[in-house]
């Protein structure tokens, strides 16, 4: 990965970069700061290590099973009441939603909001579209919870074939994603909900209320984020 030295000052660079994605196979991604690295002067994308690239086993994955292995039943403090209207078995992959804009145009736009509110380095990645950039630079950000980075970038290909959901922020334990199709009412946001919960646990977790609460805010967002803190 090619990052840059300094912030991006432009938020218009990002989106020349994305519009230049198809000639350069090089995808932008925003690099956060980090400030529990500002006291040791680290920077974890050199002094962290990490996973074996992974590319090559990103299509052998099976989303759904892995999600489902992924599911934990147990978090709730008095037994499965924050998981209505499932349990301890998860549901499945939610529906395809209908796309109505431009996946790439998306991000971009969501990425030039995220350089004018807080400073982002800009890396580069060689991949052949967004979602494998975890497992082409052997991430490590979502450790705590599983070391199969393939399986990662397989949930994000997923996403990007059903919701245009594309990788816009890479951070130490974090990654945000631009949304072209969002669900669009609350039956297919639950299910979708459910994925989330599998993958992230934790950003579930910080979330106040239940399962259905979680996807009332899904319904037409256009920006995910989930961490493994």
């Amino acid at each position: 990965m090619w990052v840059s030295d300094d912030p991006l000052a432009d938020p218009g660079r990002y989106r020349a970069c994305i519009a230049g994605f198809d000639r350069s196979g090089l995808w932008p991604v925003l690099i956060p700061h980090d400030p529990r690295f500002a006291a040791t002067g680290e920077d974890w994308l050199t002094d962290r290590g990490r996973l074996a690239p992974a590319v090559h086993r990103v299509g052998d994955v099976d989303v759904a099973a892995t999600l489902a292995r992924w599911w934990d039943p147990f978090c709730c403090p008095d037994g499965t009441g924050c998981l209505r209207p499932y349990s301890a078995g998860f549901p499945g992959l939610a529906k395809k939603s209908q796309l109505r804009v431009d996946p790439l145009a998306e991000a971009g736009n969501t990425g030039s909001i995220l350089v004018r509110r807080a400073p982002h380095r800009l890396g580069l990645v060689p991949v052949e579209r967004p979602a494998d950039v975890p497992a082409a630079l052997g991430w490590t950000g979502m450790i705590k919870s599983t070391d199969e980075v393939a399986a990662v970038s397989a949930v994000l290909r997923s996403w990007e074939d059903r919701f245009g959901a594309t990788l816009v922020v890479l951070g130490f334990d974090e990654l945000e994603l631009s949304v072209a199709a969002p669900p669009r009412n609350q039956n297919r946001s639950l299910v979708l909900a459910a994925e989330h919960r599998a993958f992230s646990l934790r950003s579930f977790s910080g979330q106040p209320g239940t399962l259905r609460e979680y996807a009332a805010s899904l319904v037409h967002r256009r920006h995910w984020r989930f961490s493994w803190d």
